[in-house]
């Protein structure tokens, strides 16, 4: 069975240029009172408009992963990174005991939609640093693997028990949803609509398969999806910035130019 959630319209942070809404996977979760799944804190949908700068602030402790499928999100922080993030390339910032950074889009970029997803890592005061690079070639209607833990075969890593993977589903295709014995999967559809279990699942919403077995996921419309399977039941550190629940609040006293 998996339980549905519905694309959420209430901006956690809205600044003008830049607004950004948040997907809490806990909430899902039948008795769980975090708003985080183990050790996937939160999913955070990000808008920048054009010539956006979101200034210097400073992350601790949680794991972000900065996922953008079309479009430009530019980095910049005290240590020397100048970073273009986009379709072809990934940042994984794993914060530990402080990273400072501020992002941005020139004026002649696109509008930007993209996510950055939150991981609690296994403990706090750990060392702070970005990975950063060329992703696999997307393959169409094939499961990519994005991010996973750190010593595993994924290129960009967290460190905590989050595997990430990512597809481009053709209209009329179908896959098996990923998944792993004991572990929970939760997805969401970035772009178009699929169907999973009977339920149909539209741009911005989503699942969480608690249980293993096959998942049989088809494209009703050409749709980009991010499944993430996780193992509820290890260690996590809540003490960052997300990760211990101030989620938006601290986030949305970010100021802009």
């Amino acid at each position: 069975m998996i339980r549905k959630a519905m694309r959420t319209n209430a901006d956690a942070i809205d600044s003008g240029r830049f607004s950004a809404r948040a997907y809490f996977p806990g909430h899902l979760a039948p008795g769980n009172q975090d708003h985080g799944l183990g050790p996937l804190a939160t999913i955070m949908e990000s808008f920048l408009a054009p010539g956006t700068h979101i200034k210097l602030h400073e992350h601790v402790v949680d794991e972000i992963v900065s996922w953008v499928p079309a479009g430009v999100m530019r980095h910049d922080d005290p240590k020397g990174g100048h970073l273009t993030v986009d379709a072809d390339h990934l940042m994984v910032m794993n914060a530990g005991r402080g990273f400072q950074h501020e992002e941005r889009t020139r004026d002649d970029d696109p509008g930007l939609r993209m996510l950055q997803i939150f991981v609690r890592p296994y403990a706090e005061g750990l060392d702070p640093g970005i990975q950063y690079g060329r992703l696999q070639e997307a393959r169409p209607n094939e499961w990519r693997h994005v991010f996973g833990p750190s010593g595993g075969e994924a290129s960009f890593h967290v460190r905590n028990a989050v595997d990430c993977h990512d597809i481009r589903l053709s209209a009329g295709q179908a896959t098996s949803l990923p998944t792993e014995a004991g572990r929970a999967t939760y997805f969401f559809v970035f772009t178009g609509c699929v169907t999973a279990d009977d339920q149909t699942f539209s741009e911005a919403e989503s699942g969480l398969a608690v249980e293993g077995g096959e998942i049989r996921l088809e494209a009703i419309a050409d749709a980009v999806v991010l499944a993430f399977v996780i193992d509820v039941k290890v260690e996590v550190c809540r003490g960052g910035t997300v990760g211990d629940g101030e989620t938006v609040r601290r986030m949305a006293a970010q100021a802009l130019r």
